[in-house]
């Protein structure tokens, strides 16, 4: 009988469920520490969005908003994963290289783990516990 914790060639349900864990704790974060004071949620007034690359200003706001606010809710659910990914990662790289590229690196650390982390999702996919693995009848991972 197998048990939870082999894992051999025929079964990735160990790989699976920890990136099942992993794509819904990364999103949560990011929704709960950057997402929801950008729509003013927790804080006096909703956070501006920085601009470097000096696209118009709703334009930023709103690309920024969806990929802390509403992508990371796909991710969760693995909705079209690897799509929702390449936006979040737009904004996470952009922090590390160009908002935060002269800083100290233990500043640029915050979007420098959060670029790792998607794009690990980006490379896996969202394995089989998703509903990409639902629609597509076929794992990632």
């Amino acid at each position: 009988m197998k048990t939870f914790w082999q894992n051999n060639n025929r079964s990735w349900d160990t790989i699976s469920l920890g990136l099942l864990f992993f794509r819904i704790a990364v999103s949560i974060e990011l929704i709960l520490v950057h997402g929801l004071k950008k729509l003013g949620v927790g804080v006096s007034t909703a956070e501006v969005v920085p601009n470097p690359l000096h696209l118009p200003e709703a334009l930023n706001q709103v690309f920024a908003t969806t990929a802390n606010v509403i992508l990371p809710l796909f991710v969760i659910f693995g909705i079209l994963t690897r799509g929702a990914v390449l936006p979040i990662l737009a904004v996470t790289l952009t922090g590390y290289f160009v908002v935060h590229g002269g800083s100290p690196l233990p500043e640029r650390d915050i979007p420098f783990m959060y670029s790792i982390s998607f794009l690990l999702l980006l490379i896996t996919g969202p394995g089989k516990y998703s509903i990409d693995s639902l629609l597509f009848k076929k794992t990632s991972v």
